[in-house]
């Protein structure tokens, strides 16, 4: 089954979910350094 548009109704453009795989590489070291801070302060935290 093929669907036919008027000209003037086309479909809308799809839009680009985030995704970590579209990152630099200086954006994904950033995130990785934050997850890792974060982490340690959790441990530090636990351990207080």
């Amino acid at each position: 089954m093929t669907v036919h548009h008027h000209p003037i109704h086309q479909h809308p453009h799809a839009r680009v979910g985030p995704s970590f795989l579209r990152l630099s590489a200086a954006e994904r070291l950033a995130a990785a350094m934050v997850v890792v801070a974060l982490l340690w302060g959790a441990i530090l935290w636990a351990m207080a």
